[in-house]
């Protein structure tokens, strides 16, 4: 099939499901992944269009898609700062969001000082690795509590040069941080069980329910353990930055300002919505 017949056919199949322009996203994707050919390519050589391409690796992606398989575990890997992170479903795909979480802290952490540096709930290990990168000289530990997901994490830690500890830690069930940190950062389960039916199905069918989802009973489960983890853990003056959920910004400031935090800011992300939370602890 020539690659205006391909393009039309994920088009077609996929039309219930995506918006177009995440359709032709998938195509050029799935082009530039399997052959190294990108959109630019197809202007500058106009032959490529009209020459056959093997189409089983299209099919079989069509057929991942049409599961609701998000690309980024299609393909393997998902772009988060500038880099390519491997990903599989024991991990969370990294979202914009959290690149916005990691350079506010870059922003905002001196640099010139030693730092001690802990992520809480790592996942693939996209917050730890780009601190390690950005502050070399930082000593930077990451925990999850999913052991397959560890093994993720150090494996784009390796092929990408970075230099971050991982421990298996259920966070939930300590009473105490074993050192003692400068900054804490965590992205932590935060979508509330009643907002399943908010997701789209490529999340609900596919992403780790362990690294999504809390109890309405009480959301900030993991914000409340962390941040009186935090109080014995962190330095004095020390950091904790959170992601969070957007409907809950007030509870969690709350939340902070009673376990004593002061200096409690929230910001917003690109699209306006209160995504991010910074404490201090005094």
């Amino acid at each position: 099939m020539t690659l205006p017949e391909i393009k039309n056919l994920f088009l077609q199949k996929l039309d219930t499901l995506y918006p177009e322009t995440e359709i032709l996203s998938f195509f050029y994707l799935l082009l530039e992944h399997h052959f190294s050919t990108k959109k630019i390519d197809l202007a500058l050589e106009p032959e490529l269009m009209r020459k056959e391409w093997p189409e089983k690796r299209f099919s079989e992606a069509l057929d991942q898609l049409l599961e609701e398989r998000p690309i980024q575990y299609v393909v393997g890997h998902a772009e988060f700062a500038g880099l390519k992170f491997k990903v599989n479903e024991n991990v969370l795909i990294p979202r914009p969001e959290t690149e916005e979480l990691v350079e506010w802290m870059l922003e905002t952490i001196d640099r010139s000082q030693p730092l001690r540096i802990l992520d809480i709930g790592t996942g693939s290990g996209c917050i730890p690795i780009i601190l390690s990168l950005q502050i070399p000289s930082a000593e930077i530990h990451a925990v999850d509590i999913s052991e397959k997901a560890l093994e993720l994490a150090r494996e784009n830690a390796q092929r990408l040069g970075a230099e971050v500890r991982f421990f298996n830690l259920d966070i939930l069930t300590v009473e105490s941080l074993a050192e003692n940190y400068d900054v804490i950062v965590s992205n932590p389960p935060y979508v509330r069980l009643s907002e399943k039916n908010e997701m789209r199905g490529n999340v609900l069918k596919h992403e780790p329910d362990l690294a999504l989802y809390v109890h309405d009973e009480d959301p900030l489960l993991f914000y409340k353990k962390i941040a009186a983890l935090g109080k014995g853990a962190l330095t004095e003056n020390g950091m904790l930055f959170f992601e969070i959920n957007e409907n809950l910004a007030e509870p969690t400031s709350e939340a902070l300002s009673n376990l004593s935090y002061q200096s409690i800011e929230v910001r917003k992300d690109i699209y306006g919505k209160n995504r991010m939370i910074r404490a201090i602890k005094k």
